[in-house]
């Protein structure tokens, strides 16, 4: 998936060690270049840190994958860059190594382009 807008703001580093060693977390937010625009916090993990150095104010397109979790009965969800693509085609891409298992696993496909989306069906009407 991928999130397109401008850098507005740059949390405070976290890290901390783990059970599978020391980590480090970097959270921004993004602000979408929609009509309406929304904020985004997405996280970015360890030496990606260094290898992205995104900025405040920079145009970004955002490669992130969104997952959530449940604990004790509460939802939440993690939304974190893998690769970034500055505006003027400069691009830091970090893939998992094995992104093709990660699409495969989540039944999707990369995107190359804008999405078709199919017209509604009679079976797609709400209740309400």
């Amino acid at each position: 998936m991928e999130i397109v807008g401008k850098i507005i703001d740059i949390l405070e580093e976290q890290s901390g060690n783990g059970r599978n060693g020391e980590w480090r977390k970097q959270s921004y937010i993004l602000e979408t270049l929609d009509q309406y625009p929304k904020k985004v916090c997405m996280d970015v993990w360890g030496d990606k840190i260094d290898t992205f150095d995104l900025k405040k104010g920079e145009q970004v397109t955002a490669k992130v994958n969104v997952e959530s979790r449940e604990f004790n009965g509460k939802w939440y969800t993690d939304v974190k860059i893998w690769a970034v693509d500055r505006q003027g085609g400069a691009s830091t891409n970090i893939a998992p190594v094995n992104a093709a298992n990660d699409f495969q696993n989540q039944g999707a496909q990369p995107s190359s382009g804008p999405e078709e989306v199919p017209p509604p069906s009679a079976d797609d009407e709400l209740p309400f």
